[in-house]
């Protein structure tokens, strides 16, 4: 039976599982949160990744980090979503691999984030890997996989 590392998998190249940049919904550090929870619900995405001038990376917003800054002790605050910027409340410690990363470290990173955001050596946004991706090229394999052990019973 073949076993992972014969099979390459957790050390192949991430390339096949981008989504490139262009096609990723994205928000800027100095829209609104009102824009960027628009941006988020139109787009149906938990979080997407707020990109800089030249596409650089800045962070990530969530739906949960926005309507977390609108919560207050009594009541929620909508007006906060007019008056406070991306970059107020963005999260500013994610994750991030370069685009020669190994499957594997992709595939660890997954585990808590939705997707994993992919960067060239300059820090230029080249897109993201959505957990998705990840889980159903996993599944094909081990199907695969389990096929060929099925297979080299008989």
């Amino acid at each position: 039976m073949p076993n992972i590392q014969e099979m390459d998998l957790l050390s192949g190249s991430i390339h096949l599982f981008v989504v490139p940049a262009e096609e990723v919904a994205h928000v800027q550090p100095d829209n609104s949160l009102e824009h960027a929870l628009l941006v988020l619900v139109k787009s149906g995405y938990t979080a997407i990744p707020v990109l800089g001038m030249n596409n650089k990376l800045k962070g990530i917003i969530s739906k949960a980090k926005i309507l977390d800054s609108i919560l207050g002790i009594e009541r929620i605050e909508p007006e906060k979503l007019s008056n406070w910027l991306v970059e107020d409340v963005m999260e500013r410690d994610f994750v991030s691999v370069q685009e020669d990363a190994p499957f594997e470290r992709v595939m660890t990173q997954s585990i808590q984030h939705p997707f994993v955001c992919v960067e060239d050596p300059q820090k230029q946004f080249i897109g993201i890997i959505p957990r998705s991706k990840i889980l159903a090229h996993l599944n094909g394999y081990l199907h695969d996989l389990r096929k060929t052990f099925h297979q080299n019973e008989n």
